[in-house]
């Protein structure tokens, strides 16, 4: 399993990607280096603030957009955009999610189930 450092950089990897693939916009790079609980909540701020600054209506076709993961190589994976979403994106994005949650709270750190869900 990835230590939490890197649960928390594949999770919000998976939340710019697959943002960025249905908006059909380039999906910004991050450095992968951070080392710190004050690096990681920037990076996930930086990943909201991506994902806020998307303009709604390039989502528009997105159901049916087609997606294309790893192009040109042995892996390459073809999908709709709905398909991409409920089947691949958000499977992985709750998975490494729930990981580092799980990591967290096995380390002692008190969360709970709405710092996971969030107020709504």
């Amino acid at each position: 399993m990835f230590a939490l450092l890197r649960q928390v950089q594949v999770a919000t990897d998976f939340a710019k990607s697959v943002s960025a693939r249905l908006a059909g916009v380039e999906v910004p790079k991050l450095e992968d280096n951070e080392q710190t609980f004050a690096e990681l909540q920037a990076r996930i701020a930086t990943v909201l603030a991506f994902i806020e600054g998307l303009d709604v209506g390039k989502f528009d076709e997105a159901a049916t957009r087609e997606i294309v993961t790893q192009a040109g190589t042995p892996k390459e994976k073809r999908f709709t955009g709905q398909s991409y979403l409920l089947n691949y994106g958000l499977p992985h994005f709750f998975f490494h999610t729930t990981t580092a949650y799980a990591i967290l709270r096995h380390n002692g750190v008190e969360v709970g189930k709405k710092d996971y869900v969030g107020t709504y």
